[in-house]
């Protein structure tokens, strides 16, 4: 069967237009979820909204939105009011420039789609589009209305295809500098960089998402298997930690080097650089 579309709508750069959809590229529906029992009776219970003066439950039908502008007071919006402060839709995924793929940081990086052609008629116009951003390695920026707001998407050639990525706005993200403003100002050099390099060279590989294992999902799976079938859960073994003492003792472990060894190799390159001395004849 196949996926649904989330949207539906035409990507336009210049002239050139083709009907595309946007489907969930990535989507957490597989992780395991729960519903809230009454632990006395087993029934699942269901949420009521209460008014916090009266303490009696508000149907839906009377429930609006308010927006606090002081200590209890509120400015109520009807649901009306709020329908017509949304955006009109012309369901055009416009492009407005082609950029270089890095340009754009990742943290502004919000939610993934596959775009992709919504009937034969448009794979040609579609598949032009890609292979010119492919040769030319940029990807676009374009604007729409999506899902009540205008949203900036950054689109880029992906396999046979192309990935839409919604971006945050600007007021979203957050500054670095606070989260970064106790961390010293340092100079990292000699031994210690050249032992993390090591490592880095060591280690270095390519990335594939298979290798990566969701251990909280796979632990709630086998702990609901269990239960259900009436056994004890597996006891999960607690992992020791270790403490690191000395920071240039650890990179040299991790680098394969112990310090005797490291030792050496200093005492080595010290002895072939110092200047020979020979006695006079």
């Amino acid at each position: 069967m196949a996926p649904r579309s989330q949207w539906k709508g035409f990507l336009k750069v210049a002239e050139l237009t083709c009907p595309i959809g946007l489907f969930t590229a990535a989507s957490t529906s597989e992780r395991v979820s729960f519903h809230t029992i009454n632990a006395a009776t087993g029934h699942r219970v269901r949420r009521e909204f209460i008014d916090e003066e009266t303490g009696k439950p508000v149907e839906k039908d009377d429930q609006v939105k308010g927006f606090e502008v002081g200590d209890d007071d509120y400015v109520v919006l009807e649901p009306e009011e709020i329908a017509e402060a949304v955006p009109e839709s012309d369901k055009t995924l416009e492009i407005e420039a082609f950029i270089a793929c890095p340009d754009v940081d990742d943290v502004y990086f919000d939610r993934p789609y596959y775009l992709a052609p919504t009937n034969k008629a448009a794979e040609q116009a579609y598949g032009v589009i890609r292979e010119a951003m492919r040769k030319k390695q940029v990807a676009a920026l374009a604007r729409t209305v999506l899902f009540r707001r205008v949203r900036t998407v950054l689109i880029r050639a992906h396999d046979c295809g192309l990935v839409a990525t919604t971006l945050n706005f600007d007021y979203e993200v957050r500054s670095a500098k606070e989260a970064f403003s106790d961390i010293p100002d340092m100079k990292i050099k000699g031994e210690m960089l050249e032992l993390a390099e090591h490592i880095i060279d060591t280690k270095s590989g390519t990335f594939d998402p298979t290798a990566f294992d969701d251990r909280y999902e796979a632990a709630l799976v086998e702990l609901v298997k269990a239960k259900a079938e009436g056994r004890k859960p597996k006891a999960r073994k607690a992992q020791p930690s270790e403490k690191v003492v000395d920071l240039m003792e650890a990179l040299r472990k991790s680098a394969g080097k112990d310090a005797k060894s490291a030792k050496k190799g200093r005492s080595r390159k010290k002895a072939a650089s110092a200047p020979s001395r020979r006695k006079a004849g």
